[in-house]
């Protein structure tokens, strides 16, 4: 589809929200290729403290850091989807915001060692135009105008405390024992933001089939780091073993599981519940934070299978042998059974349908499971990673085949 060229300056209305065959744009999609860059370093990140058996010092810093990665790309998205007029003021300062994500992403080692002002430097570089953008829509959007301008002030307001917080850091000015507790408390504050600006009758217009879009599409780009990791494991097959069966396993293994994982996180009709029940846009926006840090996390698991494959067999040492293949079978199974919980909660959550799914969802988690115990016992690693493929394909079959039988069961609610 081509895309018109921007005009000079256009006034920031309120978007329909009830637009038909409304879509993501090109600049969006342009936008998110930047996010490519900060996920793959934090997933790396994440992989190179998996490797050293140091994923408790980690975690915090993969959290604070896929937070700030979440965090931004989601209130573009809300923004975009109510207000994106497509002129050339509102691309220029999309294009500053992109600028902040490379910026954010150059700095995210930092946060997996406590050095935080280059990431904030990037995050404020990502938030503070969106600050200029709501109060343009307020301009454009009189009747609204309270709402965008909350919005403004909100996120102006916590920015000047992340800078202050990066500075008082660099400085040596806060004490040890209080970085984490006002980290913690910044991200309270952002989050309080949305709800505290949208409170009251006239929300902003945003589209639900557009909104579902574009978490749908960040999903893709999430499930890129399941490939890559995948793709690394053959790679490491092929250096040390050559052709061989294990080669195929692993190959078809990896991409089962993100197949699968893809098929399982569409079966949830977020366009049409969001459309029937816009209230519960907060809580199904939010818990998408858990759906994407899991499944980037899952993709790091893929990699330490990789770093597990380079290894040459030794049968002198079958024990510490089994134990590294479970550590590594078990990096990619905690991740993919966060990601299933959190979907079924998503859908629940989304839908109220009258099949909860929950036994279903435990059995998923059992056969899971399953992976890490077979391993454990001696199963080799490339067949331990096919079974973790079991449950989702269990899920999916059940879903569509009740959707066929018993599509009253499924309806949203």
């Amino acid at each position: 589809m081509d895309q018109p060229p921007a005009t000079p300056h256009r006034r920031t209305r309120g978007r329909d929200i009830h637009e038909q065959h409304r879509v993501a744009t090109p600049l969006e999609l342009l936008f998110d290729l930047t996010f490519v860059v900060a996920v793959a370093l934090a997933a790396a990140q994440l992989h190179h403290a998996e490797a050293s058996h140091h994923v408790g010092q980690a975690l915090p810093g993969y959290l604070v850091a896929f937070f700030a990665i979440w965090w931004a790309w989601m209130n573009y998205t809300w923004f975009a989807s109510a207000y994106d007029n497509d002129d050339a003021i509102y691309r220029i300062f999309t294009l500053m915001q992109m600028g902040g994500v490379l910026v954010f992403a150059t700095g995210v080692p930092g946060l997996f060692e406590g050095q935080f002002f280059l990431g904030i430097l990037g995050y404020a570089l990502m938030r503070l135009p969106l600050c200029i953008q709501w109060v343009r829509a307020g301009l454009g959007d009189p009747e609204r105008r309270s709402v965008c301008w909350r919005y403004a002030a909100g996120v102006a307001v916590v920015q000047v405390l992340w800078l202050l917080f990066g500075a008082a850091r660099s400085q040596d000015w806060l004490p040890a024992g209080a970085i984490w507790p006002s980290l913690v408390a910044l991200v309270v504050m952002e989050l309080l933001v949305p709800p505290w600006a949208e409170r009251g009758t006239m929300a902003t217009p945003w589209h639900p089939h557009h909104i579902a879009e574009r978490y749908s599409l960040f999903t893709i780009i999430i499930l890129g780091e399941a490939i890559l990791g995948t793709t690394n494991a053959i790679a490491s097959l092929v250096q040390v073993h050559g052709s061989s069966f294990d080669l195929m396993l692993v190959g078809l293994g990896g991409t089962l599981l993100a197949f699968c994982l893809w098929w399982m996180y569409f079966l949830l009709p977020s366009g049409d519940a969001l459309h029937r029940h816009r209230e519960r846009a907060f809580g199904w926006g939010y818990g998408h934070f858990f759906a994407f840090a899991s499944l980037a996390a899952l993709g790091s698991g893929l990699e330490v299978v990789a770093d597990r494959l380079k290894i040459v067999k030794d049968a002198a040492t079958p024990n510490s042998e089994a134990a590294s293949a479970l550590f590594a079978i078990s990096a990619v199974a905690i991740p993919q059974a966060l990601f299933v919980f959190v979907i079924w909660a998503l859908h629940r959550y989304a839908t109220r349908a009258q099949d909860s799914q929950l036994s279903l969802v435990l059995l998923v988690l059992a056969c899971i499971g399953l992976g890490p115990l077979a391993v454990a016992q001696g199963l080799p690693l490339p067949w331990g990673l096919m079974l973790l493929s079991l449950g989702p394909i269990i899920a999916i079959a059940y879903n569509e085949l009740g959707h066929k039988r018993k599509a009253e069961r499924f309806l949203v609610r």
